[in-house]
């Protein structure tokens, strides 16, 4: 979708994503690099339907006579409704040749992450006056093995109930209070039948294929 609205709100996001400066090799540096401004141009140029009439004029009509005109843009990829849920799928296969190699390398993830810096101005169910967007973890899917076999296992956090999610899941309202912390509870590893109950640093260390948080603020 084309944003017909001020150029400058456009690319502004709830929380300066400057200040960042995320780590390499943590999940905030892929956010940052998936929502990153993006110049478009040479053959990446836009078709600007007000350049062409502009240069055709709107009497024009005949597309064999009318010659488009292309213009240098920007891109940005921003989140404009904060999910009750959010689900993170990291890329974790690369180009070897014709092959597909596994990426086995560990990505750093906390147990609370904030989507501000990431979140357009003008995000729709976001509280005004909120600066932060705040989820917490309870879930985790891990894959060990190759491209071709491996075996899944998953994390998961057993928590008391998160009422600003059933509000935000049943009713839509945006939660007000601020929290800060993980919610608490503990953490189980689940392999096929057998579960075993782990603390966070383990959970933390994990090489993720999946992350799941539930939103806080």
């Amino acid at each position: 979708k084309v944003s017909a609205e001020d150029s400058e709100m456009a690319f502004c996001t709830l929380a300066n994503r400057e200040d960042l400066n995320p780590e390499e090799g943590s999940i905030h540096h892929c956010l940052y690099q998936f929502t990153r401004n993006e110049k478009l141009t040479e053959t990446n140029k836009l078709l600007c339907d007000v350049c062409t009439q502009r240069h055709c004029g709107p009497k024009n009509n005949v597309k064999s006579e009318k010659k488009y005109v292309y213009t240098n843009a920007k891109k940005q990829m921003l989140i404009s409704l904060a999910p009750p849920v959010l689900t993170l799928h990291l890329k974790r296969f690369q180009h070897a040749g014709f092959n597909l190699q596994k990426v086995n390398r560990h990505i750093k993830f906390p147990e609370v992450i904030d989507l501000a810096p990431f979140c357009t101005a003008k995000c729709k169910n976001v509280a005004e006056g909120n600066t932060k967007v705040l989820y917490s973890l309870y879930g985790v899917v891990e894959h060990s093995g190759t491209m071709r076999s491996g075996h899944y296992t998953a994390y998961v956090k057993m928590r008391t109930t998160n009422n600003h999610l059933s509000d935000l899941v049943l009713r839509g309202q945006s939660p007000q209070a601020l929290e800060t912390e993980p919610v608490k509870g503990q953490w189980f590893h689940i392999s096929d039948t057998h579960v075993q109950a782990v603390s966070a640093s383990k959970v933390l260390s994990s090489q993720a294929y999946l992350l799941f948080y539930e939103r806080l603020l």
